[in-house]
């Protein structure tokens, strides 16, 4: 198991972010998807908003950060307070761990995304705990 940053953005700033830390660390995105590359992005997700990066991966001397841009928030996603959201992202290996691990953590809590299969994860999904701390597992997709 792996824990692993997740950066939400305000403003649509995720993939300039990214392409920063890329340079400034060495590393290299492995894995970027924007809204419309989901599925049922249009019925969910405002047409400004579909360009904006969903789930973008960067990796740099062994270490991973994962990040999105906040479409989700309502109008706190472009509000202009200087708050970017921090998210706990469990990676894990299998299935069976992720089943394991949303349902132990989410207990009391609530379920933003429910665990499904998405573009870059066989298994992905986000919640609240009980204590109102946002959380997100991945079980991804070997490239």
């Amino acid at each position: 198991m792996k824990l692993m940053p997740y950066l939400m953005f305000t403003k649509g700033a995720c993939h300039e972010a990214f392409m920063f830390y890329a340079q400034a660390l060495g590393g290299e995105i492995v894995s970027l998807i924007r809204y419309s590359d989901m599925p049922d992005s249009p019925e969910h997700i405002p047409p400004e908003s579909l360009e904006r990066i969903a789930n973008i991966h960067l990796i740099a001397g062994g270490a991973s950060i994962m990040g999105s841009d906040n479409v989700m928030g309502g109008a706190a996603a472009d509000d202009d307070d200087g708050r970017n959201d921090t998210t706990v992202n469990v990676e894990v290996e299998t299935v069976e761990d992720a089943e394991r691990v949303f349902a132990a953590l989410s207990a009391g809590g609530q379920i933003r995304m429910p665990l499904a299969e998405t573009p870059w994860a066989i298994r992905f999904g986000m919640f609240e705990d009980r204590y109102g701390k946002p959380w997100m597992v991945n079980c991804m997709k070997t490239p």
